[in-house]
């Protein structure tokens, strides 16, 4: 069984046991996170069900694995024959998740 589900204004396609980063939610890890924006359920028999937009009843189930951050993305600006320079880093916060049941109500 599969979903879609939308978080972080992205969407992700979902199995159970899956483990996947998205933007950051404000829980600990351990904790429980149930998802209600889910936009669409498959099974493994090839039915699927399409919300409009959402499913209604279907819930995924996630658990909190940890906090982390991704990579860092260098910023590197320069103005020609200026002699300017400007060098920047960012790293994203992400959210790592292990999904525990969907239901398709």
């Amino acid at each position: 069984m599969f979903a879609v589900i939308r978080t972080g204004g992205k969407q992700y396609r979902v199995n159970p046991q899956d483990v996947l980063k998205v933007e950051k939610l404000d829980y600990e890890a351990g904790a429980t996170v149930t998802f209600t924006d889910v936009l669409a359920v498959g099974s493994a028999e090839g039915g699927i069900t399409i919300g409009a937009p959402l499913v209604a009843g279907a819930t995924v189930t996630a658990t909190v694995i940890a906090q982390d951050r991704l990579d860092t993305i260098i910023i590197f600006k320069k103005r020609r024959r200026q002699n300017s320079r400007r060098r920047n880093g960012h790293r994203q916060p992400v959210t790592v998740l292990r999904i525990n049941e969907i239901s398709a109500a």
